[in-house]
């Protein structure tokens, strides 16, 4: 099969790029052409170039015209978009559609719903826009505290609503989780075309050979990671509990000034961004990780590496974390952002190994159920098959109508 692949990259590189490269990879190595499409994001350094972002994102005259010649060029059985805010736009679906490509978009996040993408505000999960309408995200300027650059994504979704774009210009959604689809349709995505295809590990890590030492924290360093409430945990145990922090991000140094002032942080160590390969490394050193993340997240890479490793993970008993994680089988929960919750399941995860081992090998075997390459592809030729069976009914339909008329 040949595919086209779409990714719109993010300035901090993150868990998207990842899945659109592990896709890619994986595809390749069952024999499938893939031609991956890539364009990277880069901060507009004047009001022009702002005003013009603003535009291509709501329609990309420019995308639009090089992906229909890449199209007639490549001549691709089907288009699969991973990411295509903000430079290139859903005019690439109308080119599709004029070429007769089927198109599959994956859901990573919120964006159909939400300018922030993540259904989250001020600390707190926030659903103003689902119910009533994208003016709410305006009026807070949810999309990187501006109200300018929400108004325009904002005006990117309503116009394209009305277009009945999200409708008639993809043939199917892949949500990542139930939850999330469920999330998606009550958005006013059409059900009948989302299916859930998990994301996956490649290549398998293998099983830990030996108990883990530590807690691992391993994410971007932002408040909806839970970093806080990770910390303020921290302080509260009675048990000594070395905790090893993997990651990078905007809330790096105030993290280091607290390791380095903070005496109730002392079994706290930050060890910086690793290559993957290291940050693998720690996770199979892990005793459990530890995932407080504060907002719905899509489907964390990180909790299914965590699982191939063989190591339990605890997290916020909080949309799609507490699907993937089944509570005393994989891993455990605790009430989000209730850093005293996460303590006392902290503490008593340190102090029952043999327990946490026993979760370990359970989650071990959700990986291998769930989340392995070999499923996964299974899994997206299932999809892109429905994909081009759908607009093949579809083009029928357009021809008989034709015809009647």
């Amino acid at each position: 099969m040949n595919v086209v692949s779409v990714h719109n990259r993010y300035l901090l590189r993150g868990g998207e790029d990842e899945v659109f490269e592990s896709e890619a990879s994986l595809l390749t190595q069952y024999g499938w052409q893939v031609t991956p499409v890539v364009e990277q994001n880069a901060y507009p350094d004047s009001v022009s170039k702002k005003i013009g972002v603003a535009l291509d994102c709501v329609w990309s005259r420019r995308w639009y015209r090089e992906f229909g010649a890449l199209l007639e060029r490549t001549k691709p059985d089907v288009v699969h978009v991973h990411n295509f805010f903000p430079l290139i736009s859903p005019s690439v679906y109308y080119a599709c559609k004029k070429a007769g490509v089927p198109v599959v978009q994956t859901l990573h996040n919120y964006r159909l719903l939400c300018p922030a993408a993540t259904l989250y505000r001020d600390g707190n999960v926030c659903e103003e826009c689902l119910v009533h309408g994208l003016l709410r995200g305006v009026r807070h300027g949810c999309y990187q505290g501006s109200k300018m650059g929400t108004s325009a994504i904002a005006l990117m979704l309503q116009v394209h609503r009305r277009l009945r774009t999200w409708s008639k210009m993809v043939d199917c959604y892949i949500a990542l989780t139930e939850f999330s689809r469920r999330k998606l349709i009550d958005g006013g995505l059409p059900a009948a075309k989302i299916r859930v295809k998990p994301n996956f590990v490649l290549p398998d890590p293998g099983m830990r050979e030996k108990r883990g030492q530590y807690a691992l924290f391993a994410g971007r360093l932002v408040d909806p990671k839970g970093l806080p409430t990770l910390l303020a945990a921290w302080k509260q145990l009675r048990t000594a509990v070395p905790l090893v922090v993997i990651g990078d991000g905007p809330n790096r140094e105030s993290l280091e000034l607290q390791l380095k002032e903070d005496p109730a942080l002392s079994e706290v160590t930050y060890r910086g961004r690793l290559a993957h390969d290291a940050t693998i490394e720690a996770m199979k050193g892990a005793r459990f990780l530890v995932f407080p993340s504060e907002w719905y997240e899509g489907f964390p890479v990180t909790i299914a590496e965590s699982f191939a490793c063989g190591v339990p993970v605890i997290c916020s008993r909080l949309g799609s974390m507490q699907e993937i994680v089944a509570d005393g089988r994989t891993g455990l929960h605790f009430r989000p952002t209730e850093a005293d919750d996460l303590a006392s399941k902290v503490e008593w995860a340190w102090n029952h190994p043999e327990q946490m081992e026993a979760m370990g090998r359970g989650a071990r075997l959700e990986f291998e159920a769930k989340y392995t390459a070999g499923r996964n592809f299974y899994l997206l030729k299932e999809i892109y098959e429905f994909a081009m069976g759908s607009r093949a009914d579809r083009a029928e339909i357009d021809e008989e109508e034709a015809v009647s008329v």
